[in-house]
């Protein structure tokens, strides 16, 4: 995949999308500037996270905006997304490979410096760094790596790199001087009341690294 394809990374919540559909926010979103798509379903059934997913890729595929399914290997499979997003304990990399394998993209959630080290050995497409900042919509991770780290992070790592946890119009331009390719975004335009301005400005936002 580009780098530049992560630019605007939308990762959905339905809890956070204030009871509106979740297809029409990711459609409003994707108008608005997003780049690429992650579908994190934690709480749905198989049958239910398939046939979003199924909607998602017909939505996006004409639009050239890959969907990526967050941890599902078996959903990724069953609805022909671009590629998956897995955590530290979700499946191993190497497994997901194998299942997807060569073409599909693979990103991994890395939450200590160590890990950014041992994603270098690894042929993920990118890596998310996580959190950046303390984040109500994602609580089971590690100490936040901050600016500091971030920027530590980003020249350590060998693949395109996101951040995410607590990006928003006040912190993006922070993240982005750090030297990553972009930012992973929930609340900020899931819970927006306009997400596709919300998009906009963001990207706008962003672009202004490039």
């Amino acid at each position: 995949m580009s780098p530049s394809q992560l630019r605007l990374y939308l990762v959905t919540d339905r809890g956070l999308s204030l009871g509106r559909d979740l297809l029409w926010v990711v459609r409003e979103a994707v108008a608005g500037g997003v780049t690429i798509v992650q579908l994190r379903e934690k709480d749905a059934g198989t049958r239910d996270f398939v046939a979003l997913g199924r909607h998602l890729v017909e939505e996006l595929r004409p639009l050239g905006v890959p969907l990526i399914i967050n941890d599902r290997v078996d959903v990724a499979l069953a609805v022909g997304a671009d590629g998956v997003h897995i955590g530290q304990s979700d499946m191993p990399y190497a497994d997901a490979r194998r299942l997807l394998g060569p073409d599909k993209i693979i990103g991994l959630s890395v939450e200590t410096m160590d890990e950014v080290k041992e994603a270098n050995s690894l042929d993920v497409d990118y890596i998310a760094m996580s959190p950046v900042y303390s984040t109500a919509t994602k609580t089971d991770t590690a100490p936040p790596f901050g600016l500091e780290g971030l920027r530590e992070a980003a020249a350590l790592t060998r693949h395109p790199s996101v951040a995410i946890g607590g990006m928003n119009r006040q912190t993006v331009a922070g993240a982005m001087a750090c030297g990553i390719d972009g930012v992973a975004v929930v609340s900020a335009i899931c819970s927006a009341p306009d997400p596709r301005a919300a998009s906009s400005d963001l990207l706008t936002d962003v672009l202004r690294f490039f």
